[in-house]
């Protein structure tokens, strides 16, 4: 199965300060154990919910133009002023590599939940190419948003990768239900990407690596065991999670493996060095400033994406802030996991206790 270079994926109670230190995820965990009002019983308090017998899981009818389908989500704690909704990333990955904020979330009191879009592999995988547009899985996410029962009091939106672009289209539509968001690990503009991958990417590549690559994407041969071969050492080992890939998490793997190539081809494109398909011309950067809600962008040094234009980002929102991860790469809540989680720990609190 093909991994994606545009892995195109989106807290309050205990919370932490932010800082880049290191200590592994335990001591981050335990350091997230402070004061706060959702912290101890009243986490796992699960009074009126109706998704208690299924461990937090409910399916959401979604109605599209196509006809009603639904979606997988998976609520974990209780909240009542934060709850936070992932947008994973591909377009068609799954939620699975979002397991990591397992080890932060909870400890730090936040309600938060797991959600699949439509075509990922725990929602319905219907075979309609009209579905896959950008306007839909905006709908889509609003719905989803309703039936949750979120609002404007409580509701923050993280999108990472692609659900970054998800989650800056929801905003500029429906903002009005929204308390805060989160931009993570993904520029405004394709073009600007496209214009990233070429400029400063490909030409830190071994050459002779680079021109085979490009031959085998000229020959459209994407399934070639030595197009993955080419790409893990010399490109996701060092843009997409910097590990090695033998030892990459059991989260991240299962969602490399489940991605829809049906969703992911048509909308991001073939190829693994940048963007070529249906969202080839997105370009939101100069609407940015329409976007009122605090909003944390973030960014990281060995990202696919330009981390100093998502800095830029942050200033175009109107009440934006920037997290970068000097360690990180597109999957930084995985290689750089303190930084990651400490600074969007700590956007939260501060949007939720009024000192944003």
């Amino acid at each position: 199965m093909k991994r994606t270079a545009l892995l195109l994926v989106s807290v309050i109670g205990l919370w932490l300060p932010a800082c880049a230190g290191g200590g592994g995820a335990g001591a981050g965990a335990r350091e997230a154990a402070g004061t706060g009002s959702a912290g101890g019983a009243g986490y796992f308090d699960n009074t009126g919910r109706g998704d208690v017998v299924s461990g937090g899981v409910r399916r959401i009818p979604i109605t599209t133009p196509k006809g009603t389908f639904t979606v997988w989500t998976k609520r974990v704690g209780n909240n009542p002023t934060v709850k936070v909704l992932l947008l994973h990333g591909g377009p068609g990955a799954t939620h699975e590599y979002f397991e990591a904020f397992d080890s932060y979330f909870p400890g730090a009191g936040i309600e938060y939940y797991y959600y699949d879009q439509l075509g990922s592999t725990y929602s319905d995988q219907p075979k309609q190419p009209e579905l896959w547009e950008l306007p839909r899985f905006v709908e889509e996410v609003e719905q989803v948003r309703a039936a949750l029962g979120l609002s404007r009091d409580n509701f923050y939106l993280l999108g990472h990768s692609w659900g970054g672009i998800l989650a800056i289209e929801y905003a500029l539509k429906y903002q009005q239900n929204l308390r805060g968001l989160v931009i993570s690990n993904m520029m405004s503009s394709i073009p600007a990407y496209n214009e990233y991958a070429h400029k400063v990417l490909m030409p830190a590549m071994d050459q002779k690596v680079l021109a085979e690559v490009q031959r085998l994407e000229a020959a459209k041969d994407y399934e070639n065991p030595r197009y993955l071969e080419l790409l893990t050492s010399h490109h996701y080992a060092l843009h997409i999670l910097r590990m090695p890939p033998d030892r990459w998490p059991d989260p991240v793997n299962r969602a490399f493996e489940h991605i829809n190539q049906a969703i992911y081809i048509p909308m991001q494109g073939p190829s693994e060095l940048g963007a070529s398909g249906k969202l080839v011309a997105w370009d939101r950067t100069a609407d940015l400033g329409k976007i009122e809600v605090p909003t944390l962008v973030i960014g990281a040094q060995h990202d696919t994406m330009d981390p100093a234009f998502m800095e830029k980002m942050a200033h175009a929102f109107k009440r934006g802030r920037y997290l970068y991860c000097p360690k990180g790469s597109h999957l930084a809540m995985y290689d750089d996991q303190e930084t990651y989680f400490r600074g969007l720990i700590r956007f939260l609190r501060d949007v939720d206790t009024g000192h944003f």
